[in-house]
């Protein structure tokens, strides 16, 4: 598995998660066998629904613990601005043709919330800024057709 890129905040959000699944793993296995005591096994919607409950924990556990196994935790606030867009950064960005302005920050997959201004460092959006600098004019490819953006500022909030 490849390194997967995420910033401190995401790292932390997904220790939490994780802390809390763990905690849930007993709650889980007891419902399993109270329910196994009702008898008939085949017939039991209770068990069946905390098997299911008990699949998915551990596999969100596990899929937790290889991402934080892999990740690439980046401070941007330890690396020097240069104007520069990279993972990490707050980028305010100008359409062009409106002037209307929308700023995004360059985030891992798992940490991206469009309306909390958090985009995928794998969005068309994003690849299309990485690399780019400060007064760059950017056309990005959307499900709306193409966007020309001027990058405004790039900050390491």
């Amino acid at each position: 598995m490849n390194k997967v890129p995420m910033t401190i905040e995401g790292a932390e959000r997904l220790r939490t998660e994780l802390e809390r699944l763990k905690t849930e793993r007993p709650l889980i296995s007891k419902a399993i066998a109270e329910a196994r005591e009702h008898g008939d096994l085949k017939e039991n919607a209770e068990y069946h629904a905390a098997r299911e409950q008990q699949g998915l924990c551990e596999a969100r556990i596990n899929d937790i613990e290889a991402k934080l196994g892999h990740a690439q935790v980046i401070d941007v606030t330890k690396i020097t601005a240069t104007g520069k867009v990279i993972f990490g950064v707050t980028v305010t960005l100008i359409n062009v043709d409106t002037d209307e302005e929308v700023t995004y920050q360059i985030v891992g997959e798992d940490e991206a919330d469009v309306k909390a201004g958090k985009i995928s460092v794998t969005s068309p959006v994003a690849r299309a800024l990485i690399g780019k600098m400060e007064g760059d004019e950017v056309m990005v490819q959307t499900p709306g057709g193409q966007v020309d953006y001027e990058i405004d500022s790039v900050e390491h909030l």
